[in-house]
């Protein structure tokens, strides 16, 4: 360890405490540590029953510190305690039974019978763990997206090193305590906390490490790409969106307004899925303004900790710069504010990192707000006259992560999914995450799944094995040189 670094509540501005940073001889001692494990240690001989027990003792472990695990989460991110509470921590234990209830049947090996005119063989599919995995989480779920990536790297036999955001390591830090009471062998799971330019290169250019699991921004995902590329590694890639949310005139009203005030305003919009599009057609345009502005202008902004608390406090002083200039650049360019787009000027918030819930109208596609991702609570709101002028204001973006449909026709629900580009669309509600089904996108979203069978099988490697069953034990290749 090199430095140590003030961990903020964002809430107040407070320091929390302080934690040691990696430096590149820390990096290259926990890759090496890894390293061994993996090829010499007690982990890859357990059986799918023994790795099952750890990741259910990992589970209950983080359910037996809920409360705890909550508050340390909505201090150190500043999001409000109930979505901790009710939301990333229980969702992240359940993360963990699941890889570990369904490991035989995700991990079941396949057989193949070939038989051509000339030859016969069989193939035996074995899904095997890759080796070190290097799982690189964002500072808006730190908990949660952990969990995903550590189970998964975990239930397929990998050994990991995990880097949560130097802003949010305090999660991180407690499930490293969680693990070892579990009892996983020495190097299986490893924490390392630093800022990306002091050793993302050191983290994911090292030769021993096979995988790399990110989600970020697409710029930081870029530098990665290059550092792995020269020892050819597998990565999987969460790169964050520019969704769009699709309104169509037969809808719920309250349902559409509700659910796209969540998609936008829920973790203060810090969402790589956040509906910051928000497409609405002609016949309830002005009804869907009327009441979104209505209900955003109520929503109360307050300290995480605060349980009436709807809206925290942005991450950081930095993020909350950059969210005001993209909406100042928006209203130099035309755009016209409807609601927020300041700080908030109650004494009580003036110490946190707080921003008013903002949408914006008069937006073209071209202006940089249409196209970029903002990364915080603010909406453009577009109109459209038929489904497939719908269709291609979602496709007017470089991203593809997610997208909303809000109808009551189911048919015209699957017809237009069918038409966006998009990795998942969800019809009539919003951030519905489940461990059955994988989840990632297209384009600069991304490549590679989390979660489901696909997204688990993305922590494994893929070997053939390979006999020959020709009938009488004659295989053609005996007779190729005539021997």
């Amino acid at each position: 360890m090199s430095k140590a670094q003030k961990i903020i509540n964002p809430s107040n501005g407070e320091v929390i405490c302080e934690v040691g940073l990696a430096d590149e001889k820390f990096v290259r001692d926990t890759i090496e540590v890894s390293r061994d494990a993996f090829d010499n240690g007690p982990w890859k001989n357990f059986s799918l029953e023994e790795r099952k027990g750890f990741l259910i003792k990992i589970g209950q472990g983080i359910l037996e510190n809920a409360k705890e695990l909550a508050q340390l989460e909505t201090l150190n991110t500043g999001k409000p305690i109930k979505e901790s509470t009710f939301m990333d921590i229980p969702s992240s234990a359940q993360t963990f039974e699941h890889f570990a209830n369904h490991l035989n049947e995700y991990l079941q090996e396949e057989t193949v019978d070939i038989k051509t005119q000339i030859a016969a063989a069989q193939a035996k599919l074995l899904r095997e763990p890759l080796g070190v995995a290097v799982l690189i989480v964002p500072w808006n779920y730190p908990l949660l997206i952990a969990s995903w990536k550590v189970a998964q790297a975990l239930a397929a036999g990998n050994t990991v090193i995990l880097k949560p955001s130097s802003l949010t390591p305090l999660s991180a830090l407690e499930l490293a305590k969680i693990t070892e009471k579990a009892g996983l062998p020495k190097g299986v799971f490893n924490v390392v906390i630093g800022s990306g330019p002091d050793i993302g290169k050191a983290l994911c250019s090292d030769e021993c490490v096979e995988l790399i699991s990110f989600t970020g921004s697409n710029s930081v995902g870029k530098e990665i790409v290059s550092y792995a590329a020269k020892h050819s590694k597998k990565l999987l890639m969460e790169l964050g969106g520019k969704s769009a949310s699709i309104v169509l005139k037969d809808t719920d009203i309250d349902l559409a307004v509700n659910g796209s005030l969540c998609s936008i305003f829920l973790n203060q919009g810090q969402m790589c899925t956040a509906m910051s599009r928000i497409l609405v057609e002609d016949d309830i345009y002005d009804k869907f303004i009327d009441t979104f502005v209505a209900r955003a202008k109520s929503i109360k902004l307050g300290p995480g900790m605060d349980p009436e608390t709807q809206m925290g406090p942005l991450i950081s002083e930095a993020q909350r710069k950059k969210v005001r200039e993209h909406v100042s650049l928006a209203q130099q360019v035309g755009a016209r504010l409807l609601c927020g787009g300041k700080i908030p000027e109650s004494p009580a918030l003036k110490k946190g990192f707080f921003f008013e819930p903002t949408l914006l109208a008069d937006v073209h596609p071209r202006m940089s707000i249409f196209k970029e991702e903002v990364f915080g609570p603010v909406a453009c709101i577009n109109r459209f006259s038929n489904i497939e002028e719908a269709a291609s204001l979602a496709n007017a973006s470089n991203y593809g992560l997610a997208a909303c449909i809000w109808t009551k026709d189911m048919s015209l629900a699957q017809e237009l999914g069918r038409k966006i580009n998009a990795g998942t669309i969800w019809v009539n509600t919003y951030g519905m995450f489940f461990n059955e089904v994988p989840y990632g996108g297209f384009q600069q979203s991304g490549f590679g799944k989390e979660l489901g069978r696909e997204g688990f099988l993305e922590y494994t490697r893929l070997k053939n094995i390979l006999t020959d069953k020709t009938e009488n034990s004659q295989p053609i290749v005996r007779y190729w040189y005539g021997f």
